[in-house]
């Protein structure tokens, strides 16, 4: 559910990245926001609670262009990856533009990533939306770990709709702005639509 700002003409949207507890989702956006430049973004806003945080903070990158004249302000999210945190989950979820799933691949995690995808999809439906209607982009993370499930076989198990597939290490920034890239792009495909 975009914003539209006709005084500041901006068309703002909401991107959340979603997934289990120490995935990466935080990491993501903490690269995301240190690689950006100053004059292109907002504070970065960290909610934190007992055992986790949600992050937020708002860019407007230059090289994603216009929709009818007007500029494209993204907002992203993180949300809490403890199931025990639900609630503050479906709410970072309302007015929902894009979603960002990060997946951790190491084998014993596996478990988790699941059930973390089930509570999205829940969450979503929840809100009103359905996970094969949003622009939605599956990202790989922690490939540089020596027990990690090979990609085909973390697709296979986590892939949903055919949906982007990028592999990552967002602690060194590897394959971060890719993901970001591709679920923006939806985004603004979404957008320029209507």
């Amino acid at each position: 559910m975009t914003f539209i700002n006709y005084a500041s003409r901006e068309i703002n949207c909401k991107i959340v990245y979603y997934g289990p507890g120490l995935c990466g989702k935080t990491t993501n956006l903490q690269h995301i926001f240190d690689s950006t430049a100053p004059q292109a973004k907002g504070k970065l806003i960290s909610l934190a609670t007992e055992t986790d945080r949600t992050l937020f903070f708002d860019f407007m990158p230059l090289e994603l262009g216009t929709v009818r004249g007007f500029k494209t302000r993204f907002h992203l999210y993180t949300v809490p990856g403890q199931v025990y945190y639900d609630a503050s989950r479906k709410l970072i979820l309302k007015g929902v533009d894009g979603v960002v799933f990060v997946a951790d691949s190491q084998e014993e995690r596996m478990d988790a990533n699941v059930e973390s995808l089930y509570n999205l999809e829940d969450n979503l439906q929840t809100q009103g939306y359905d996970l094969n209607q949003l622009p939605y982009v599956l990202q790989l993370n922690k490939r540089d770990l020596p027990n990690v499930i090979p990609m085909h076989d973390l697709t296979h198990e986590l892939q949903k709709k055919g949906e982007p597939v990028f592999e990552a290490v967002a602690k060194d920034g590897t394959g971060v702005f890719d993901t970001l890239k591709a679920v923006a792009k939806q985004v603004l495909t979404e957008l320029r639509k209507t």
